[in-house]
């Protein structure tokens, strides 16, 4: 990483889908998150800048780790198109002995992973080691990401999926089945989630996709985000029944959607229980199991910085 005569890797989509089997995604996840919490990264605020005359957005996400001698950032650009929308995304990776480029790459598949890879973390330490209900809502690349980053979490009796989508592809919903023969296909989001351990939700929604009601005190809701602004796949005000984890306490609120619009009805994120980096350090208030449980992830530029690093890891081998 420190020959400044190499010139930068670039790789796009398919170079880098070819090299994620060789990734371990979740133990990138804890080594970012166990440096975030032992102070040895840094994870700024996204931003997010407007296009002018309403012509879309982007998002900037970014991070250091002195750990790993690194920074970088990736650009996320929403871009208005008629019919749908443009999303791209880049990472750039950057050593930070050298102060050189070090990888350009497509994050599309990148954050796919880290993403799930995310919210499995959360999993591992916020279900409940008995937990045998897995339910999911949704059905493209991040809830299939999601489910294989799950899979080996916990002893999983009954894994239940439900997307739309599903009742309208028989291929996708084949695809799903074969996955594991413990996959079944459920009817509704509520019939989904009803005495799930855990449901994560795995949607590009801007509004809530499930009924938290149901949800019964120990159980444990994921849910991720989108570009879409204020995104929220549950309502805010289960905020203010549940027990609340988030990524990283410092950035999260002031952009998860439900926590924004939660905060304009009167919850507060000083009740946010925990987020990732003191779970993996051990600085934080176990769920107390008389509530439902809620983790809500926004994305972190280190998670693309380390995902990136690994990447780069496995392009160099």
């Amino acid at each position: 990483m420190t020959d400044t005569s190499k010139s930068a890797i670039v790789l796009n989509a398919s170079d880098v889908a070819a090299l994620l089997p060789s990734v371990d995604a979740l133990a990138a996840m804890r080594a970012l998150f166990t440096e975030l919490g032992r102070g040895q990264a840094v994870q700024p605020s996204q931003t997010l800048t407007l296009f002018p005359e309403d012509k879309g957005d982007f998002i900037t996400y970014l991070g250091a780790s002195t750990g790993g001698d690194l920074f970088g950032a990736k650009l996320s650009p929403y871009l208005v198109r008629p019919g749908k929308p443009v999303i791209t995304a880049w990472t750039v990776l950057m050593s930070m002995e050298t102060g050189q480029p070090l990888m350009l790459c497509d994050s599309g598949e990148l954050t796919t992973e880290r993403t799930a890879a995310t919210t499995a973390l959360a999993v591992d330490h916020l279900a409940r080691p008995e937990a045998k209900a897995l339910s999911i809502i949704g059905s493209g690349k991040v809830a299939q990401a999601h489910l294989k980053h799950a899979l080996a979490l916990r002893d999983w009796s009954d894994i239940r999926v439900y997307s739309p989508n599903l009742a309208q592809n028989a291929e996708l919903a084949a695809q799903w089945q074969a996955t594991d023969g413990r996959v079944q296909l459920a009817d509704s989001a509520e019939a989904a989630g009803q005495g799930a351990d855990v449901v994560m939700l795995c949607t590009s929604s801007g509004t809530p996709v499930f009924d938290t009601a149901s949800v019964s005190a120990g159980a444990l809701v994921t849910s991720i985000s989108t570009n879409v602004a204020n995104a929220h796949e549950v309502d805010p005000a289960f905020l203010t029944i549940a027990e609340v984890y988030c990524d990283y306490r410092v950035t999260t609120p002031g952009s998860a959607g439900e926590m924004k619009l939660a905060a304009e009805a009167g919850w507060h994120p000083d009740s946010i229980r925990g987020d990732l980096a003191e779970l993996q350090v051990e600085a934080y208030e176990t769920p107390s199991g008389d509530k439902p449980v809620f983790f809500r992830s926004i994305g972190l530029g280190l998670e693309d910085i380390f995902m990136a690093r690994a990447v780069y890891d496995a392009a160099s081998a």
